[in-house]
């Protein structure tokens, strides 16, 4: 089932704001290509959205396909990459992907995984799509970090994050933690993507205690390696 995502479905242009400012000096791309090299392989950008991190995959892949499940995401992503011969955009999603088995070799998945337990079929499909070898890689926000930790566990305060962390080292995933600094051009734009991440308390409260225009921000990247010769059976 597609859980709605309520920041960029809602705020697609404030959310533009804050995929520009995250990881303003690209931490987490760097621990990526640390694990799976993507030059001239195959990539899959699950949940895409408007397709911001696509081209940065298209500058080395032979192929990249962002997968969607949100229409008006979808025709913002096309819009975005429609100069780029080898960048396509699927409807799908994370349970259900349009693609044959064994035919990818980095599956990247970016806040899509938030909650863990419930994700089990999306880890299935994915390692359904990986060639042998291939890597998983679910890329989320550090809720046990400050500040932005704090942040979100005051509006979320049944969210439990060492039970997601626990899921995902069931499910046989290698956590690392990324330190990242999100980085914004005015305290407007600050103001606007705090704003669509927290409630109004929260995001005044996050406001008043950033100064300038960087927020200290840190990822969990859990990562899973497709064993050579392994086959997943299909589910219904």
């Amino acid at each position: 089932m597609t859980i709605p995502s309520p920041n960029i479905w809602h705020w697609p242009d404030t959310y533009e704001l804050e995929n520009r400012a995250q990881d303003a000096d690209g931490a987490l791309f760097r621990h990526l290509r640390s694990t799976l090299d993507w030059e001239g392989k195959t990539v899959v950008d699950i949940g895409c959205g408007s397709g911001f991190h696509l081209p940065v995959f298209a500058e080395a892949a032979s192929t990249v396909i962002g997968v969607e499940p949100h229409p008006p995401l979808l025709d913002l992503a096309r819009q975005r990459v429609s100069g780029l011969s080898h960048v396509r955009i699927l409807a799908g999603s994370a349970e259900r992907i349009p693609l044959e088995d064994s035919s990818v070799d980095l599956v990247h998945a970016r806040t899509a995984y938030f909650f863990g337990p419930g994700c089990g079929p999306g880890i299935l499909e994915a390692m359904r799509v990986l060639r042998p070898g291939g890597v998983l890689a679910v890329i989320d926000l550090d809720a046990t970090a400050e500040p932005y930790g704090a942040w979100m566990r005051a509006d979320m305060p049944h969210y439990r994050p060492a039970a997601v962390e626990a899921f995902f080292a069931a499910q046989g995933f290698e956590l690392t933690r990324v330190q990242t600094r999100w980085l914004f051009s005015d305290r407007e734009s600050l103001r606007r993507v705090l704003g669509i991440e927290f409630t109004r308390s929260t995001a005044a409260k996050a406001y008043a205690q950033t100064p300038g225009l960087a927020v200290d921000v840190r990822y969990r990247v859990h990562i899973r390696r497709k064993p050579a010769g392994l086959e997943v059976p299909r589910t219904e």
